[in-house]
């Protein structure tokens, strides 16, 4: 498209001074600059914050999956590898039964010669020794997937149903006062849990502020997260998931359940109140459990747990910042409304105006520079929607 427009928009032949490089020359810029790509779009984040064109206390964080060069069936999973070499084995064995029964008695017609069955059977082998290798190399790395085309793609949800396709999360922080882009980061986790601090903190950094409220959605819950975010200084607010089995079972979930500060203690449906019993370590947090004995003759229990050691309530050493944060979300329910509002702007402009939702390179670093570009471009239209060419010129100048 650059080459193109290079050779005949009039406005791009003067900004290029009637240089008109082809595909290869353009490709191997974005490469080689790829580094310097990226601190350009900072820069220009910097340049609007020198403009008052960022509101500087809060931006929503969100993610979109952006298609990678790399097709579904070059993409494998455990789980898909194990099926296909299944299927293999069923394939050649299919195969080996026909050789069989063409040597015990000559068909009038077979479908394949006995060479065709033979060379089916080589290929298949072929295949499976194909697959046996990639499977080592996924329990060699400790990798769940593994990309052949593009090694850093990974399988991923997208759409929000069950739809997957190999693709990249990217990664926004936008600010609500002309809806800029003020941080970005091209990511190949497949879920948002574990990227909230590190957003927060590179969109706090690219603000140069001290305080920052940051607006997500539940796919960003986490403890840690919400931990690290308030030590630096950041106050999140992330709607908590309804993620307790019991709910979806019909029974009570820990929301029914009322916790006591002072007496360190959760008050049940029934009136009676679990104490604390013991303390363990899961995943690295420190988890205090909590139980009653009152759970035997209790006429709620049918309702409460079908375990035959009664209810027993698990709470992290610092879930009191997650029920602050609860109360900061319930209180400011327009905050919610403005996280959609916010982060849906660019990432429909970039996917569904632009038709930019795919990368045309390979590989975190160079998929990374490339939405950088974007990125500033975004920006940089925005910036001229705002101020207007004349005054964007004159800042530049």
């Amino acid at each position: 498209m650059l080459e193109r427009e290079a050779q005949r928009n009039v406005e791009v032949m003067w900004l290029t001074g009637k240089l008109a490089p082809d595909f290869k020359t353009i490709a191997n810029f974005r490469r080689n600059n790829r580094k310097a790509i990226r601190e350009v779009c900072r820069a220009f984040t910097h340049f609007c914050r020198d403009l008052d064109l960022f509101s500087r206390d809060l931006v929503a964080i969100d993610g979109s999956k952006f298609k990678a060069v790399n097709s579904r069936g070059r993409n494998f999973t455990d789980r898909k590898l194990q099926q296909a070499l299944k299927d293999i084995d069923q394939k050649i064995e299919t195969y080996l039964d026909e050789l069989d029964a063409n040597d015990e008695k000559e068909p009038e017609e077979p479908k394949l010669s006995a060479e065709e069955l033979k060379e089916k059977i080589r290929k298949l082998r072929e295949r499976m020794k194909n697959y046996k290798g990639l499977q080592r190399r996924m329990d060699e790395s400790g990798e769940s997937q593994i990309s052949l085309t593009d090694p850093d793609s990974r399988s991923m949800p997208v759409g929000g149903g069950r739809v997957t396709d190999v693709a990249y999360n990217v990664q926004v922080a936008v600010d609500p006062k002309h809806k800029l882009i003020v941080e970005h980061e091209v990511t190949n986790a497949v879920t948002e849990r574990g990227l909230l601090s590190k957003m927060a903190l590179r969109a706090k950094e690219a603000l140069g502020v001290d305080r920052l409220e940051v607006l997500t959605d539940m796919g960003y819950y986490d403890g840690q997260q919400v931990k690290a975010c308030l030590q630096a200084g950041i106050t999140p607010y992330i709607p908590k998931p309804n993620t307790s089995a019991n709910t979806q079972l019909g029974l009570f979930g820990k929301e029914d359940f009322r916790y006591d500060p002072e007496n360190d203690c959760y008050g049940c449906p029934a009136g009676e109140q679990l104490t604390f019993r013991f303390q363990s370590t899961e995943k690295g947090r420190e988890r205090r459990t909590y139980a009653t004995s009152a759970c035997a003759q209790c006429g709620l229990r049918s309702q409460c747990t079908r375990s035959s050691e009664g209810r027993r309530i698990t709470r992290w050493t610092y879930e009191d910042l997650l029920e602050d944060m609860q109360r900061r979300v319930r209180a400011n329910p327009e905050k919610m409304r403005l996280r959609k509002q916010l982060v849906e702007h660019p990432f429909g402009t970039i996917k569904r105006a632009w038709n930019q939702g795919y990368f045309l390179t390979k590989g975190l670093e160079s998929v990374n520079a490339e939405m950088s570009l974007t990125v500033l471009a975004y920006n940089i239209k925005r910036a001229i929607k705002i101020l207007g060419a004349p005054r964007m010129m004159e800042a530049l100048a």
